[in-house]
């Protein structure tokens, strides 16, 4: 591994709380640290940039412990979430900035330069003030001003949350051409976010976060499509997964008295007995053949509708593909597609999947 952060630790009681954390990094592949806030998102890569310091632990890169390493000698780039940029400078002196505290020819700072404002689409905005500049765009001088460093390790926290969702979303799109062309292949991007989209859309490998600790990591697909326990699976969806209570019993999920299904084929190695199962809300359904609901709150986004419904004690929110008003307290059908359950065990780890084969009991 080219970089491996070896037993972090920082005490419960300290300001930045990470708990016996380790993993290893390839170079050219993008990262991505995926947790709510306060998950240990941005004190994990503070450690890495060297703004903190762990209470034990260790940050080998190339086989160097990186703690007896300055900041400024780190050859690290780091782009935050309250992006900066140098206001009384143009964008061309922006991202030449950095440049010009090394001993680096004009002639190589100038391809450096011109190169990382093209990569992210400023090309013809070098003279340009930040003032005159969107959002999106100062963003992308602050990511060209770290491309140009030309660092071994990249990292983004964040950098996409204080934007609208169109720009986000293109955005976010451009960040995965940037991040997998070849200018990263001798590089490590280790991406902070809290939305599993972007997880999922950058690709490359996802590391799960909470409370300091590392709950899961792996490629961004089998993740999602295999959280190893219930707390992953409710991280990595949005909304977060529908967790319901029950049992397999008599060839039969049942949730309440009201709802069960026949058993699905994917479950057919489970034994008998009390499980957590889960849905994702864009596998619920309206349908008049499905249980009934009464609706607690509908939100519209866009052109789905999120669907907050309760049977007896059962609560879940449906994602809608549609708009449509819903008054609360109304009864709707819902359907669940019992072969898109998961099933997790009374210890809250992954007992079967649909996209895996169960263990056999």
């Amino acid at each position: 591994m080219d970089l491996l952060a070896k037993e972090l630790v920082y005490q419960p009681s300290s300001e930045f709380h990470l708990n016996c954390m380790s993993f290893g990094m390839k170079k050219g592949e993008i990262y991505t640290l995926l947790g709510r806030t306060l998950s240990g998102k941005t004190t994990l890569l503070k450690t890495i940039v060297g703004l903190i310091k762990p209470d034990s632990g260790r940050v080998l890169f190339e086989g160097k412990d990186l703690s007896s390493i300055p900041v400024w000698k780190r050859n690290i780039a780091m782009v935050y979430q309250q992006f900066i940029n140098y206001p009384h400078l143009n964008v061309y002196d922006n991202v030449a900035f950095p440049l010009r505290q090394r001993a680096i020819s004009d002639n190589e700072l100038r391809l450096r330069v011109s190169d990382a404002i093209e990569r992210v689409g400023l090309k013809g905005f070098e003279s340009r003030r930040i003032q005159e500049l969107s959002g999106g765009q100062q963003q992308r001088v602050a990511l060209a001003r770290s491309l140009a460093k030309q660092a071994k390790i990249l990292l983004l926290d964040e950098p996409l949350v204080n934007l609208d969702y169109k720009l986000r979303e293109q955005l976010r799109e451009e960040f995965s051409k940037i991040f997998t062309s070849e200018y990263s292949s001798d590089s490590i991007l280790i991406y902070s976010s809290t939305d599993p989209m972007e997880a999922m859309q950058l690709g490359g490998e996802t590391i799960v976060l909470d409370e300091g600790r590392i709950l899961q990591q792996g490629p961004a697909s089998e993740i999602f499509e295999n959280p190893a326990t219930t707390r992953v699976a409710e991280i990595t969806n949005d909304p977060a997964m529908n967790l319901l209570s029950g049992e397999i019993a008599d060839s039969k999920v049942i949730i309440n008295s009201k709802m069960s299904f026949d058993v699905p084929i994917h479950f057919r190695n489970l034994a008998s007995g009390q499980y957590t199962f889960g849905i994702r809300a864009s596998d619920i359904a309206l349908d008049q053949k499905g249980y009934t609901f009464n609706v607690e709150l509908a939100e519209i986004s866009g052109s789905e509708t999120f669907l907050h419904a309760k049977n007896e004690d059962v609560s879940l929110v449906g994602q809608l593909d549609l708009v449509k008003n819903f008054n609360v307290g109304e009864k709707v059908n819902l359907h669940l597609d019992s072969q898109k359950l998961y099933a997790f065990g009374l210890d809250e780890n992954l007992a079967a999947s649909p996209f895996k084969e169960p263990a056999r009991g």
